[in-house]
């Protein structure tokens, strides 16, 4: 059964947001709960890279979280339906991922965290949400549906693949392929190493400005995908700060626009799973957003990017 549902994963899964949104806003409290016990460990990074989790064969994990003379990491698996504890000395402890509240699950992960020896402290209230119920009081996210997690874990798949391939264009700075629980999307950033103007206070609720001002602290260009958005979820790209004229570039493919509401180039994630070539159709999106992007704000790019045989010399 596990050998199946990772098959059917490996395409373009199709996911509509009103089948599964009571699933997704669970499992986004639950990402917001792992994402900030690696957040007290983790020792801090530029642009808050420390705080965030990686898509696996498996699912989402913090990778390797540093604890005193050891380590431990934590571990959603979509395919097992498991959420798994592992640490340096050998000793592992498992909850099941099932329909439960965000109360309960982070009343169990803490736990096991207890059970294992390692002492964790968090502000227990979600981030960049407009209702922000504290973990332990939260009995209103209590869906899951294991199918609907394991068919976002394949789309997460999908989307690092293409966004993997993108970022090896790119030998300036760059992030890493990495979920921000916050937002709960998938992101990659390119830097043009020049400092940005200080981020404008409030506008993302719940959050500290000194968590937007590191954010954005250097002028950028970033993508990603969401669950959110629209009928599938959906692929952005913005720019920050936004050179003049970039809202009206023209970007390819057709189907992706620009919404001023949000200052992002937008492309559906169903018009890219029913392309004949869905690789190619992100990658285009992604390569003429970024260009529209670097070209207004006069980026160094021949310094930046890396000719096509870049790495084949290495």
């Amino acid at each position: 059964m596990a050998e199946q549902s990772t098959q059917r994963a490996g395409a373009w899964p199709r996911l509509r947001l009103e089948d599964w949104g009571e699933t997704r806003d669970t499992l986004h409290m639950w990402t917001q709960i792992v994402g900030k016990i690696r957040l007290d460990h983790a020792p801090p990074a530029n642009q808050w890279w420390q705080v965030t989790l990686y898509v696996t064969p498996r699912g989402l994990s913090t990778s390797t979280i540093p604890y005193r003379t050891g380590a431990f990491d934590i571990e959603f698996d979509f395919v097992d339906d498991r959420l798994g504890i592992r640490v340096s000395d050998g000793s592992r402890r498992e909850l099941a991922l099932e329909s439960k509240s965000v109360s309960q699950f982070y009343s169990e992960i803490m736990g096991l965290l207890g059970d294992l020896g390692i002492q964790t402290r968090m502000y227990p209230r979600p981030n960049e949400v407009p209702v922000a119920i504290p973990f332990p009081e939260d009995h209103r996210h209590a869906a899951y549906d294991p199918h609907a997690a394991r068919l976002f874990w394949g789309q997460l798949l999908n989307a690092q693949r293409v966004f993997g391939e993108f970022r090896s264009h790119f030998v300036g700075k760059a992030s890493p392929v990495h979920f921000f629980w916050g937002a709960m999307d998938l992101a990659v950033t390119r830097f043009s190493g020049r400092t940005a103007p200080p981020h404008p206070p409030g506008g993302v609720p719940n959050l500290p400005d000194r968590v937007t001002q590191e954010a954005y602290s250097v002028e950028l260009s970033s993508c990603g995908f969401w669950p959110g958005g629209g009928e599938e979820g959906g692929f952005y790209s913005y720019a920050y700060p936004e050179p003049a004229g970039f809202a009206d570039q023209p970007v390819r493919p057709a189907t992706a626009s620009y919404r001023r509401d949000v200052g992002e180039f937008v492309l559906p994630y169903e018009a890219v799973a029913t392309a004949p070539d869905p690789d190619r159709t992100l990658s285009e999106f992604l390569h003429s957003t970024y260009e529209a992007a670097a070209e207004l704000a006069d980026w160094d790019r021949a310094v930046l990017e890396a000719d096509p045989v870049h790495w084949e010399h290495r």
